[in-house]
C-alpha cells in the first residue's frame, strides 16, 4: 500500500444517526488537503446499522466485529490497521471539531503523542457537560494523576494523534477494552519514552452521548486500578 499520511480512526457502537453527519464533516475537511489520507470506522459490535454508513465513501474502510468489546478495543483494532505516519482517534460525535486538527499539525515535531485538552488556557468548551458529569471527571482525573499518569490535565478528551511508530509500539501491548484505554495509553507512551504534549482545543459537550457516567465512572475506576497493579507485576 502506498505510503498514507494521514489516519482517522473513528470507534463506532450503534452511531448510525450521528456517524453519517460526522463522516460528510471529516471528509469535507480533507477534500481541501493536500496529503493523503484514509478514514477507518471500527464498528465495535453495533446493533444498529452502524456497518452500513460509510460504504462506498472514498478512502473509508470499514471493520466490524461482534459482540461489543468497547471502545479500547476498537481504537486499537483501528491503530493497528492504519497505515498513516500519523494516526488520530476522534469520537464519532466530533465533540472536537476535525478543523482542530490543523492545529496538531503545526506541533508534530514536538511530541509522538498529542492531545486534545479541556483543561488548558485557550480551550474552549462551547457546550460544558453537567455539573455531575464534570465532578466525576474532576475525581477521576485526581485518580489518574496519583496512580498512573502524572502532570496530564485531561486524560479523557476524545482527539488524540500518535506518531506511526508511537501507535504501533503502544498499542500493540494496550488490552484494557473499555473507557480506561486513554489512561493506559498514555501510561505505555510514558513508559516507552514518548513525548505527550496537550493542546487546548474547542469541545462541545455532545448532549446525546449514551454513556451512563456512574456506570462507566466505576469500570473506569477499575481499570485505572488495573492498570497500576498490571505495572507492578511488569506485564507492560
Amino acid at each position: 500500500m502506498k505510503n498514507i499520511h494521514l489516519s482517522i480512526i473513528i470507534p463506532a457502537y450503534n452511531e448510525e444517526k450521528r456517524l453519517p453527519q460526522s463522516l460528510d464533516k471529516i471528509l469535507l475537511f480533507l477534500r481541501q488537503k493536500k496529503y493523503s489520507w484514509e478514514i477507518i470506522v471500527v464498528d465495535d459490535g453495533s446493533t444498529d446499522h452502524t456497518k452500513d454508513v460509510g460504504k462506498n465513501r472514498e478512502n473509508v474502510q470499514k471493520i466490524s466485529y461482534t459482540p461489543n468489546k468497547g471502545k479500547g478495543n476498537a481504537v486499537r483494532t483501528g491503530m493497528l490497521a492504519a497505515h498513516g505516519a500519523y494516526r488520530l482517534m476522534c469520537d464519532a460525535d466530533l465533540s472536537t471539531p476535525i478543523e482542530e486538527l490543523d492545529n496538531f499539525f503545526q506541533h508534530i515535531t514536538e511530541a509522538e503523542v498529542l492531545i486534545g485538552s479541556r483543561k488548558l488556557k485557550g480551550s474552549n468548551l462551547k457546550i460544558k457537560q453537567p455539573w455531575h458529569r464534570r465532578m466525576l471527571g474532576e475525581i477521576f482525573n485526581l485518580v489518574v494523576k496519583t496512580l498512573v499518569v502524572k502532570g496530564i490535565h485531561d486524560t479523557q478528551c476524545g482527539f488524540k494523534m500518535f506518531s506511526k511508530t508511537a501507535a504501533e509500539k503502544i498499542f500493540a501491548t494496550q488490552y484494557i477494552p473499555r473507557f480506561g484505554w486513554d489512561v493506559e495509553a498514555l501510561f505505555l507512551a510514558r513508559k516507552y519514552g514518548f513525548r505527550i504534549k496537550e493542546l487546548a482545543v474547542v469541545w462541545i459537550n455532545d448532549t446525546e452521548s449514551k454513556v451512563n457516567p456512574l456506570k462507566e465512572a466505576w469500570r473506569m475506576f477499575k481499570e485505572v486500578i488495573q492498570i497500576r497493579i498490571n505495572a507492578l507485576r511488569g506485564r507492560y
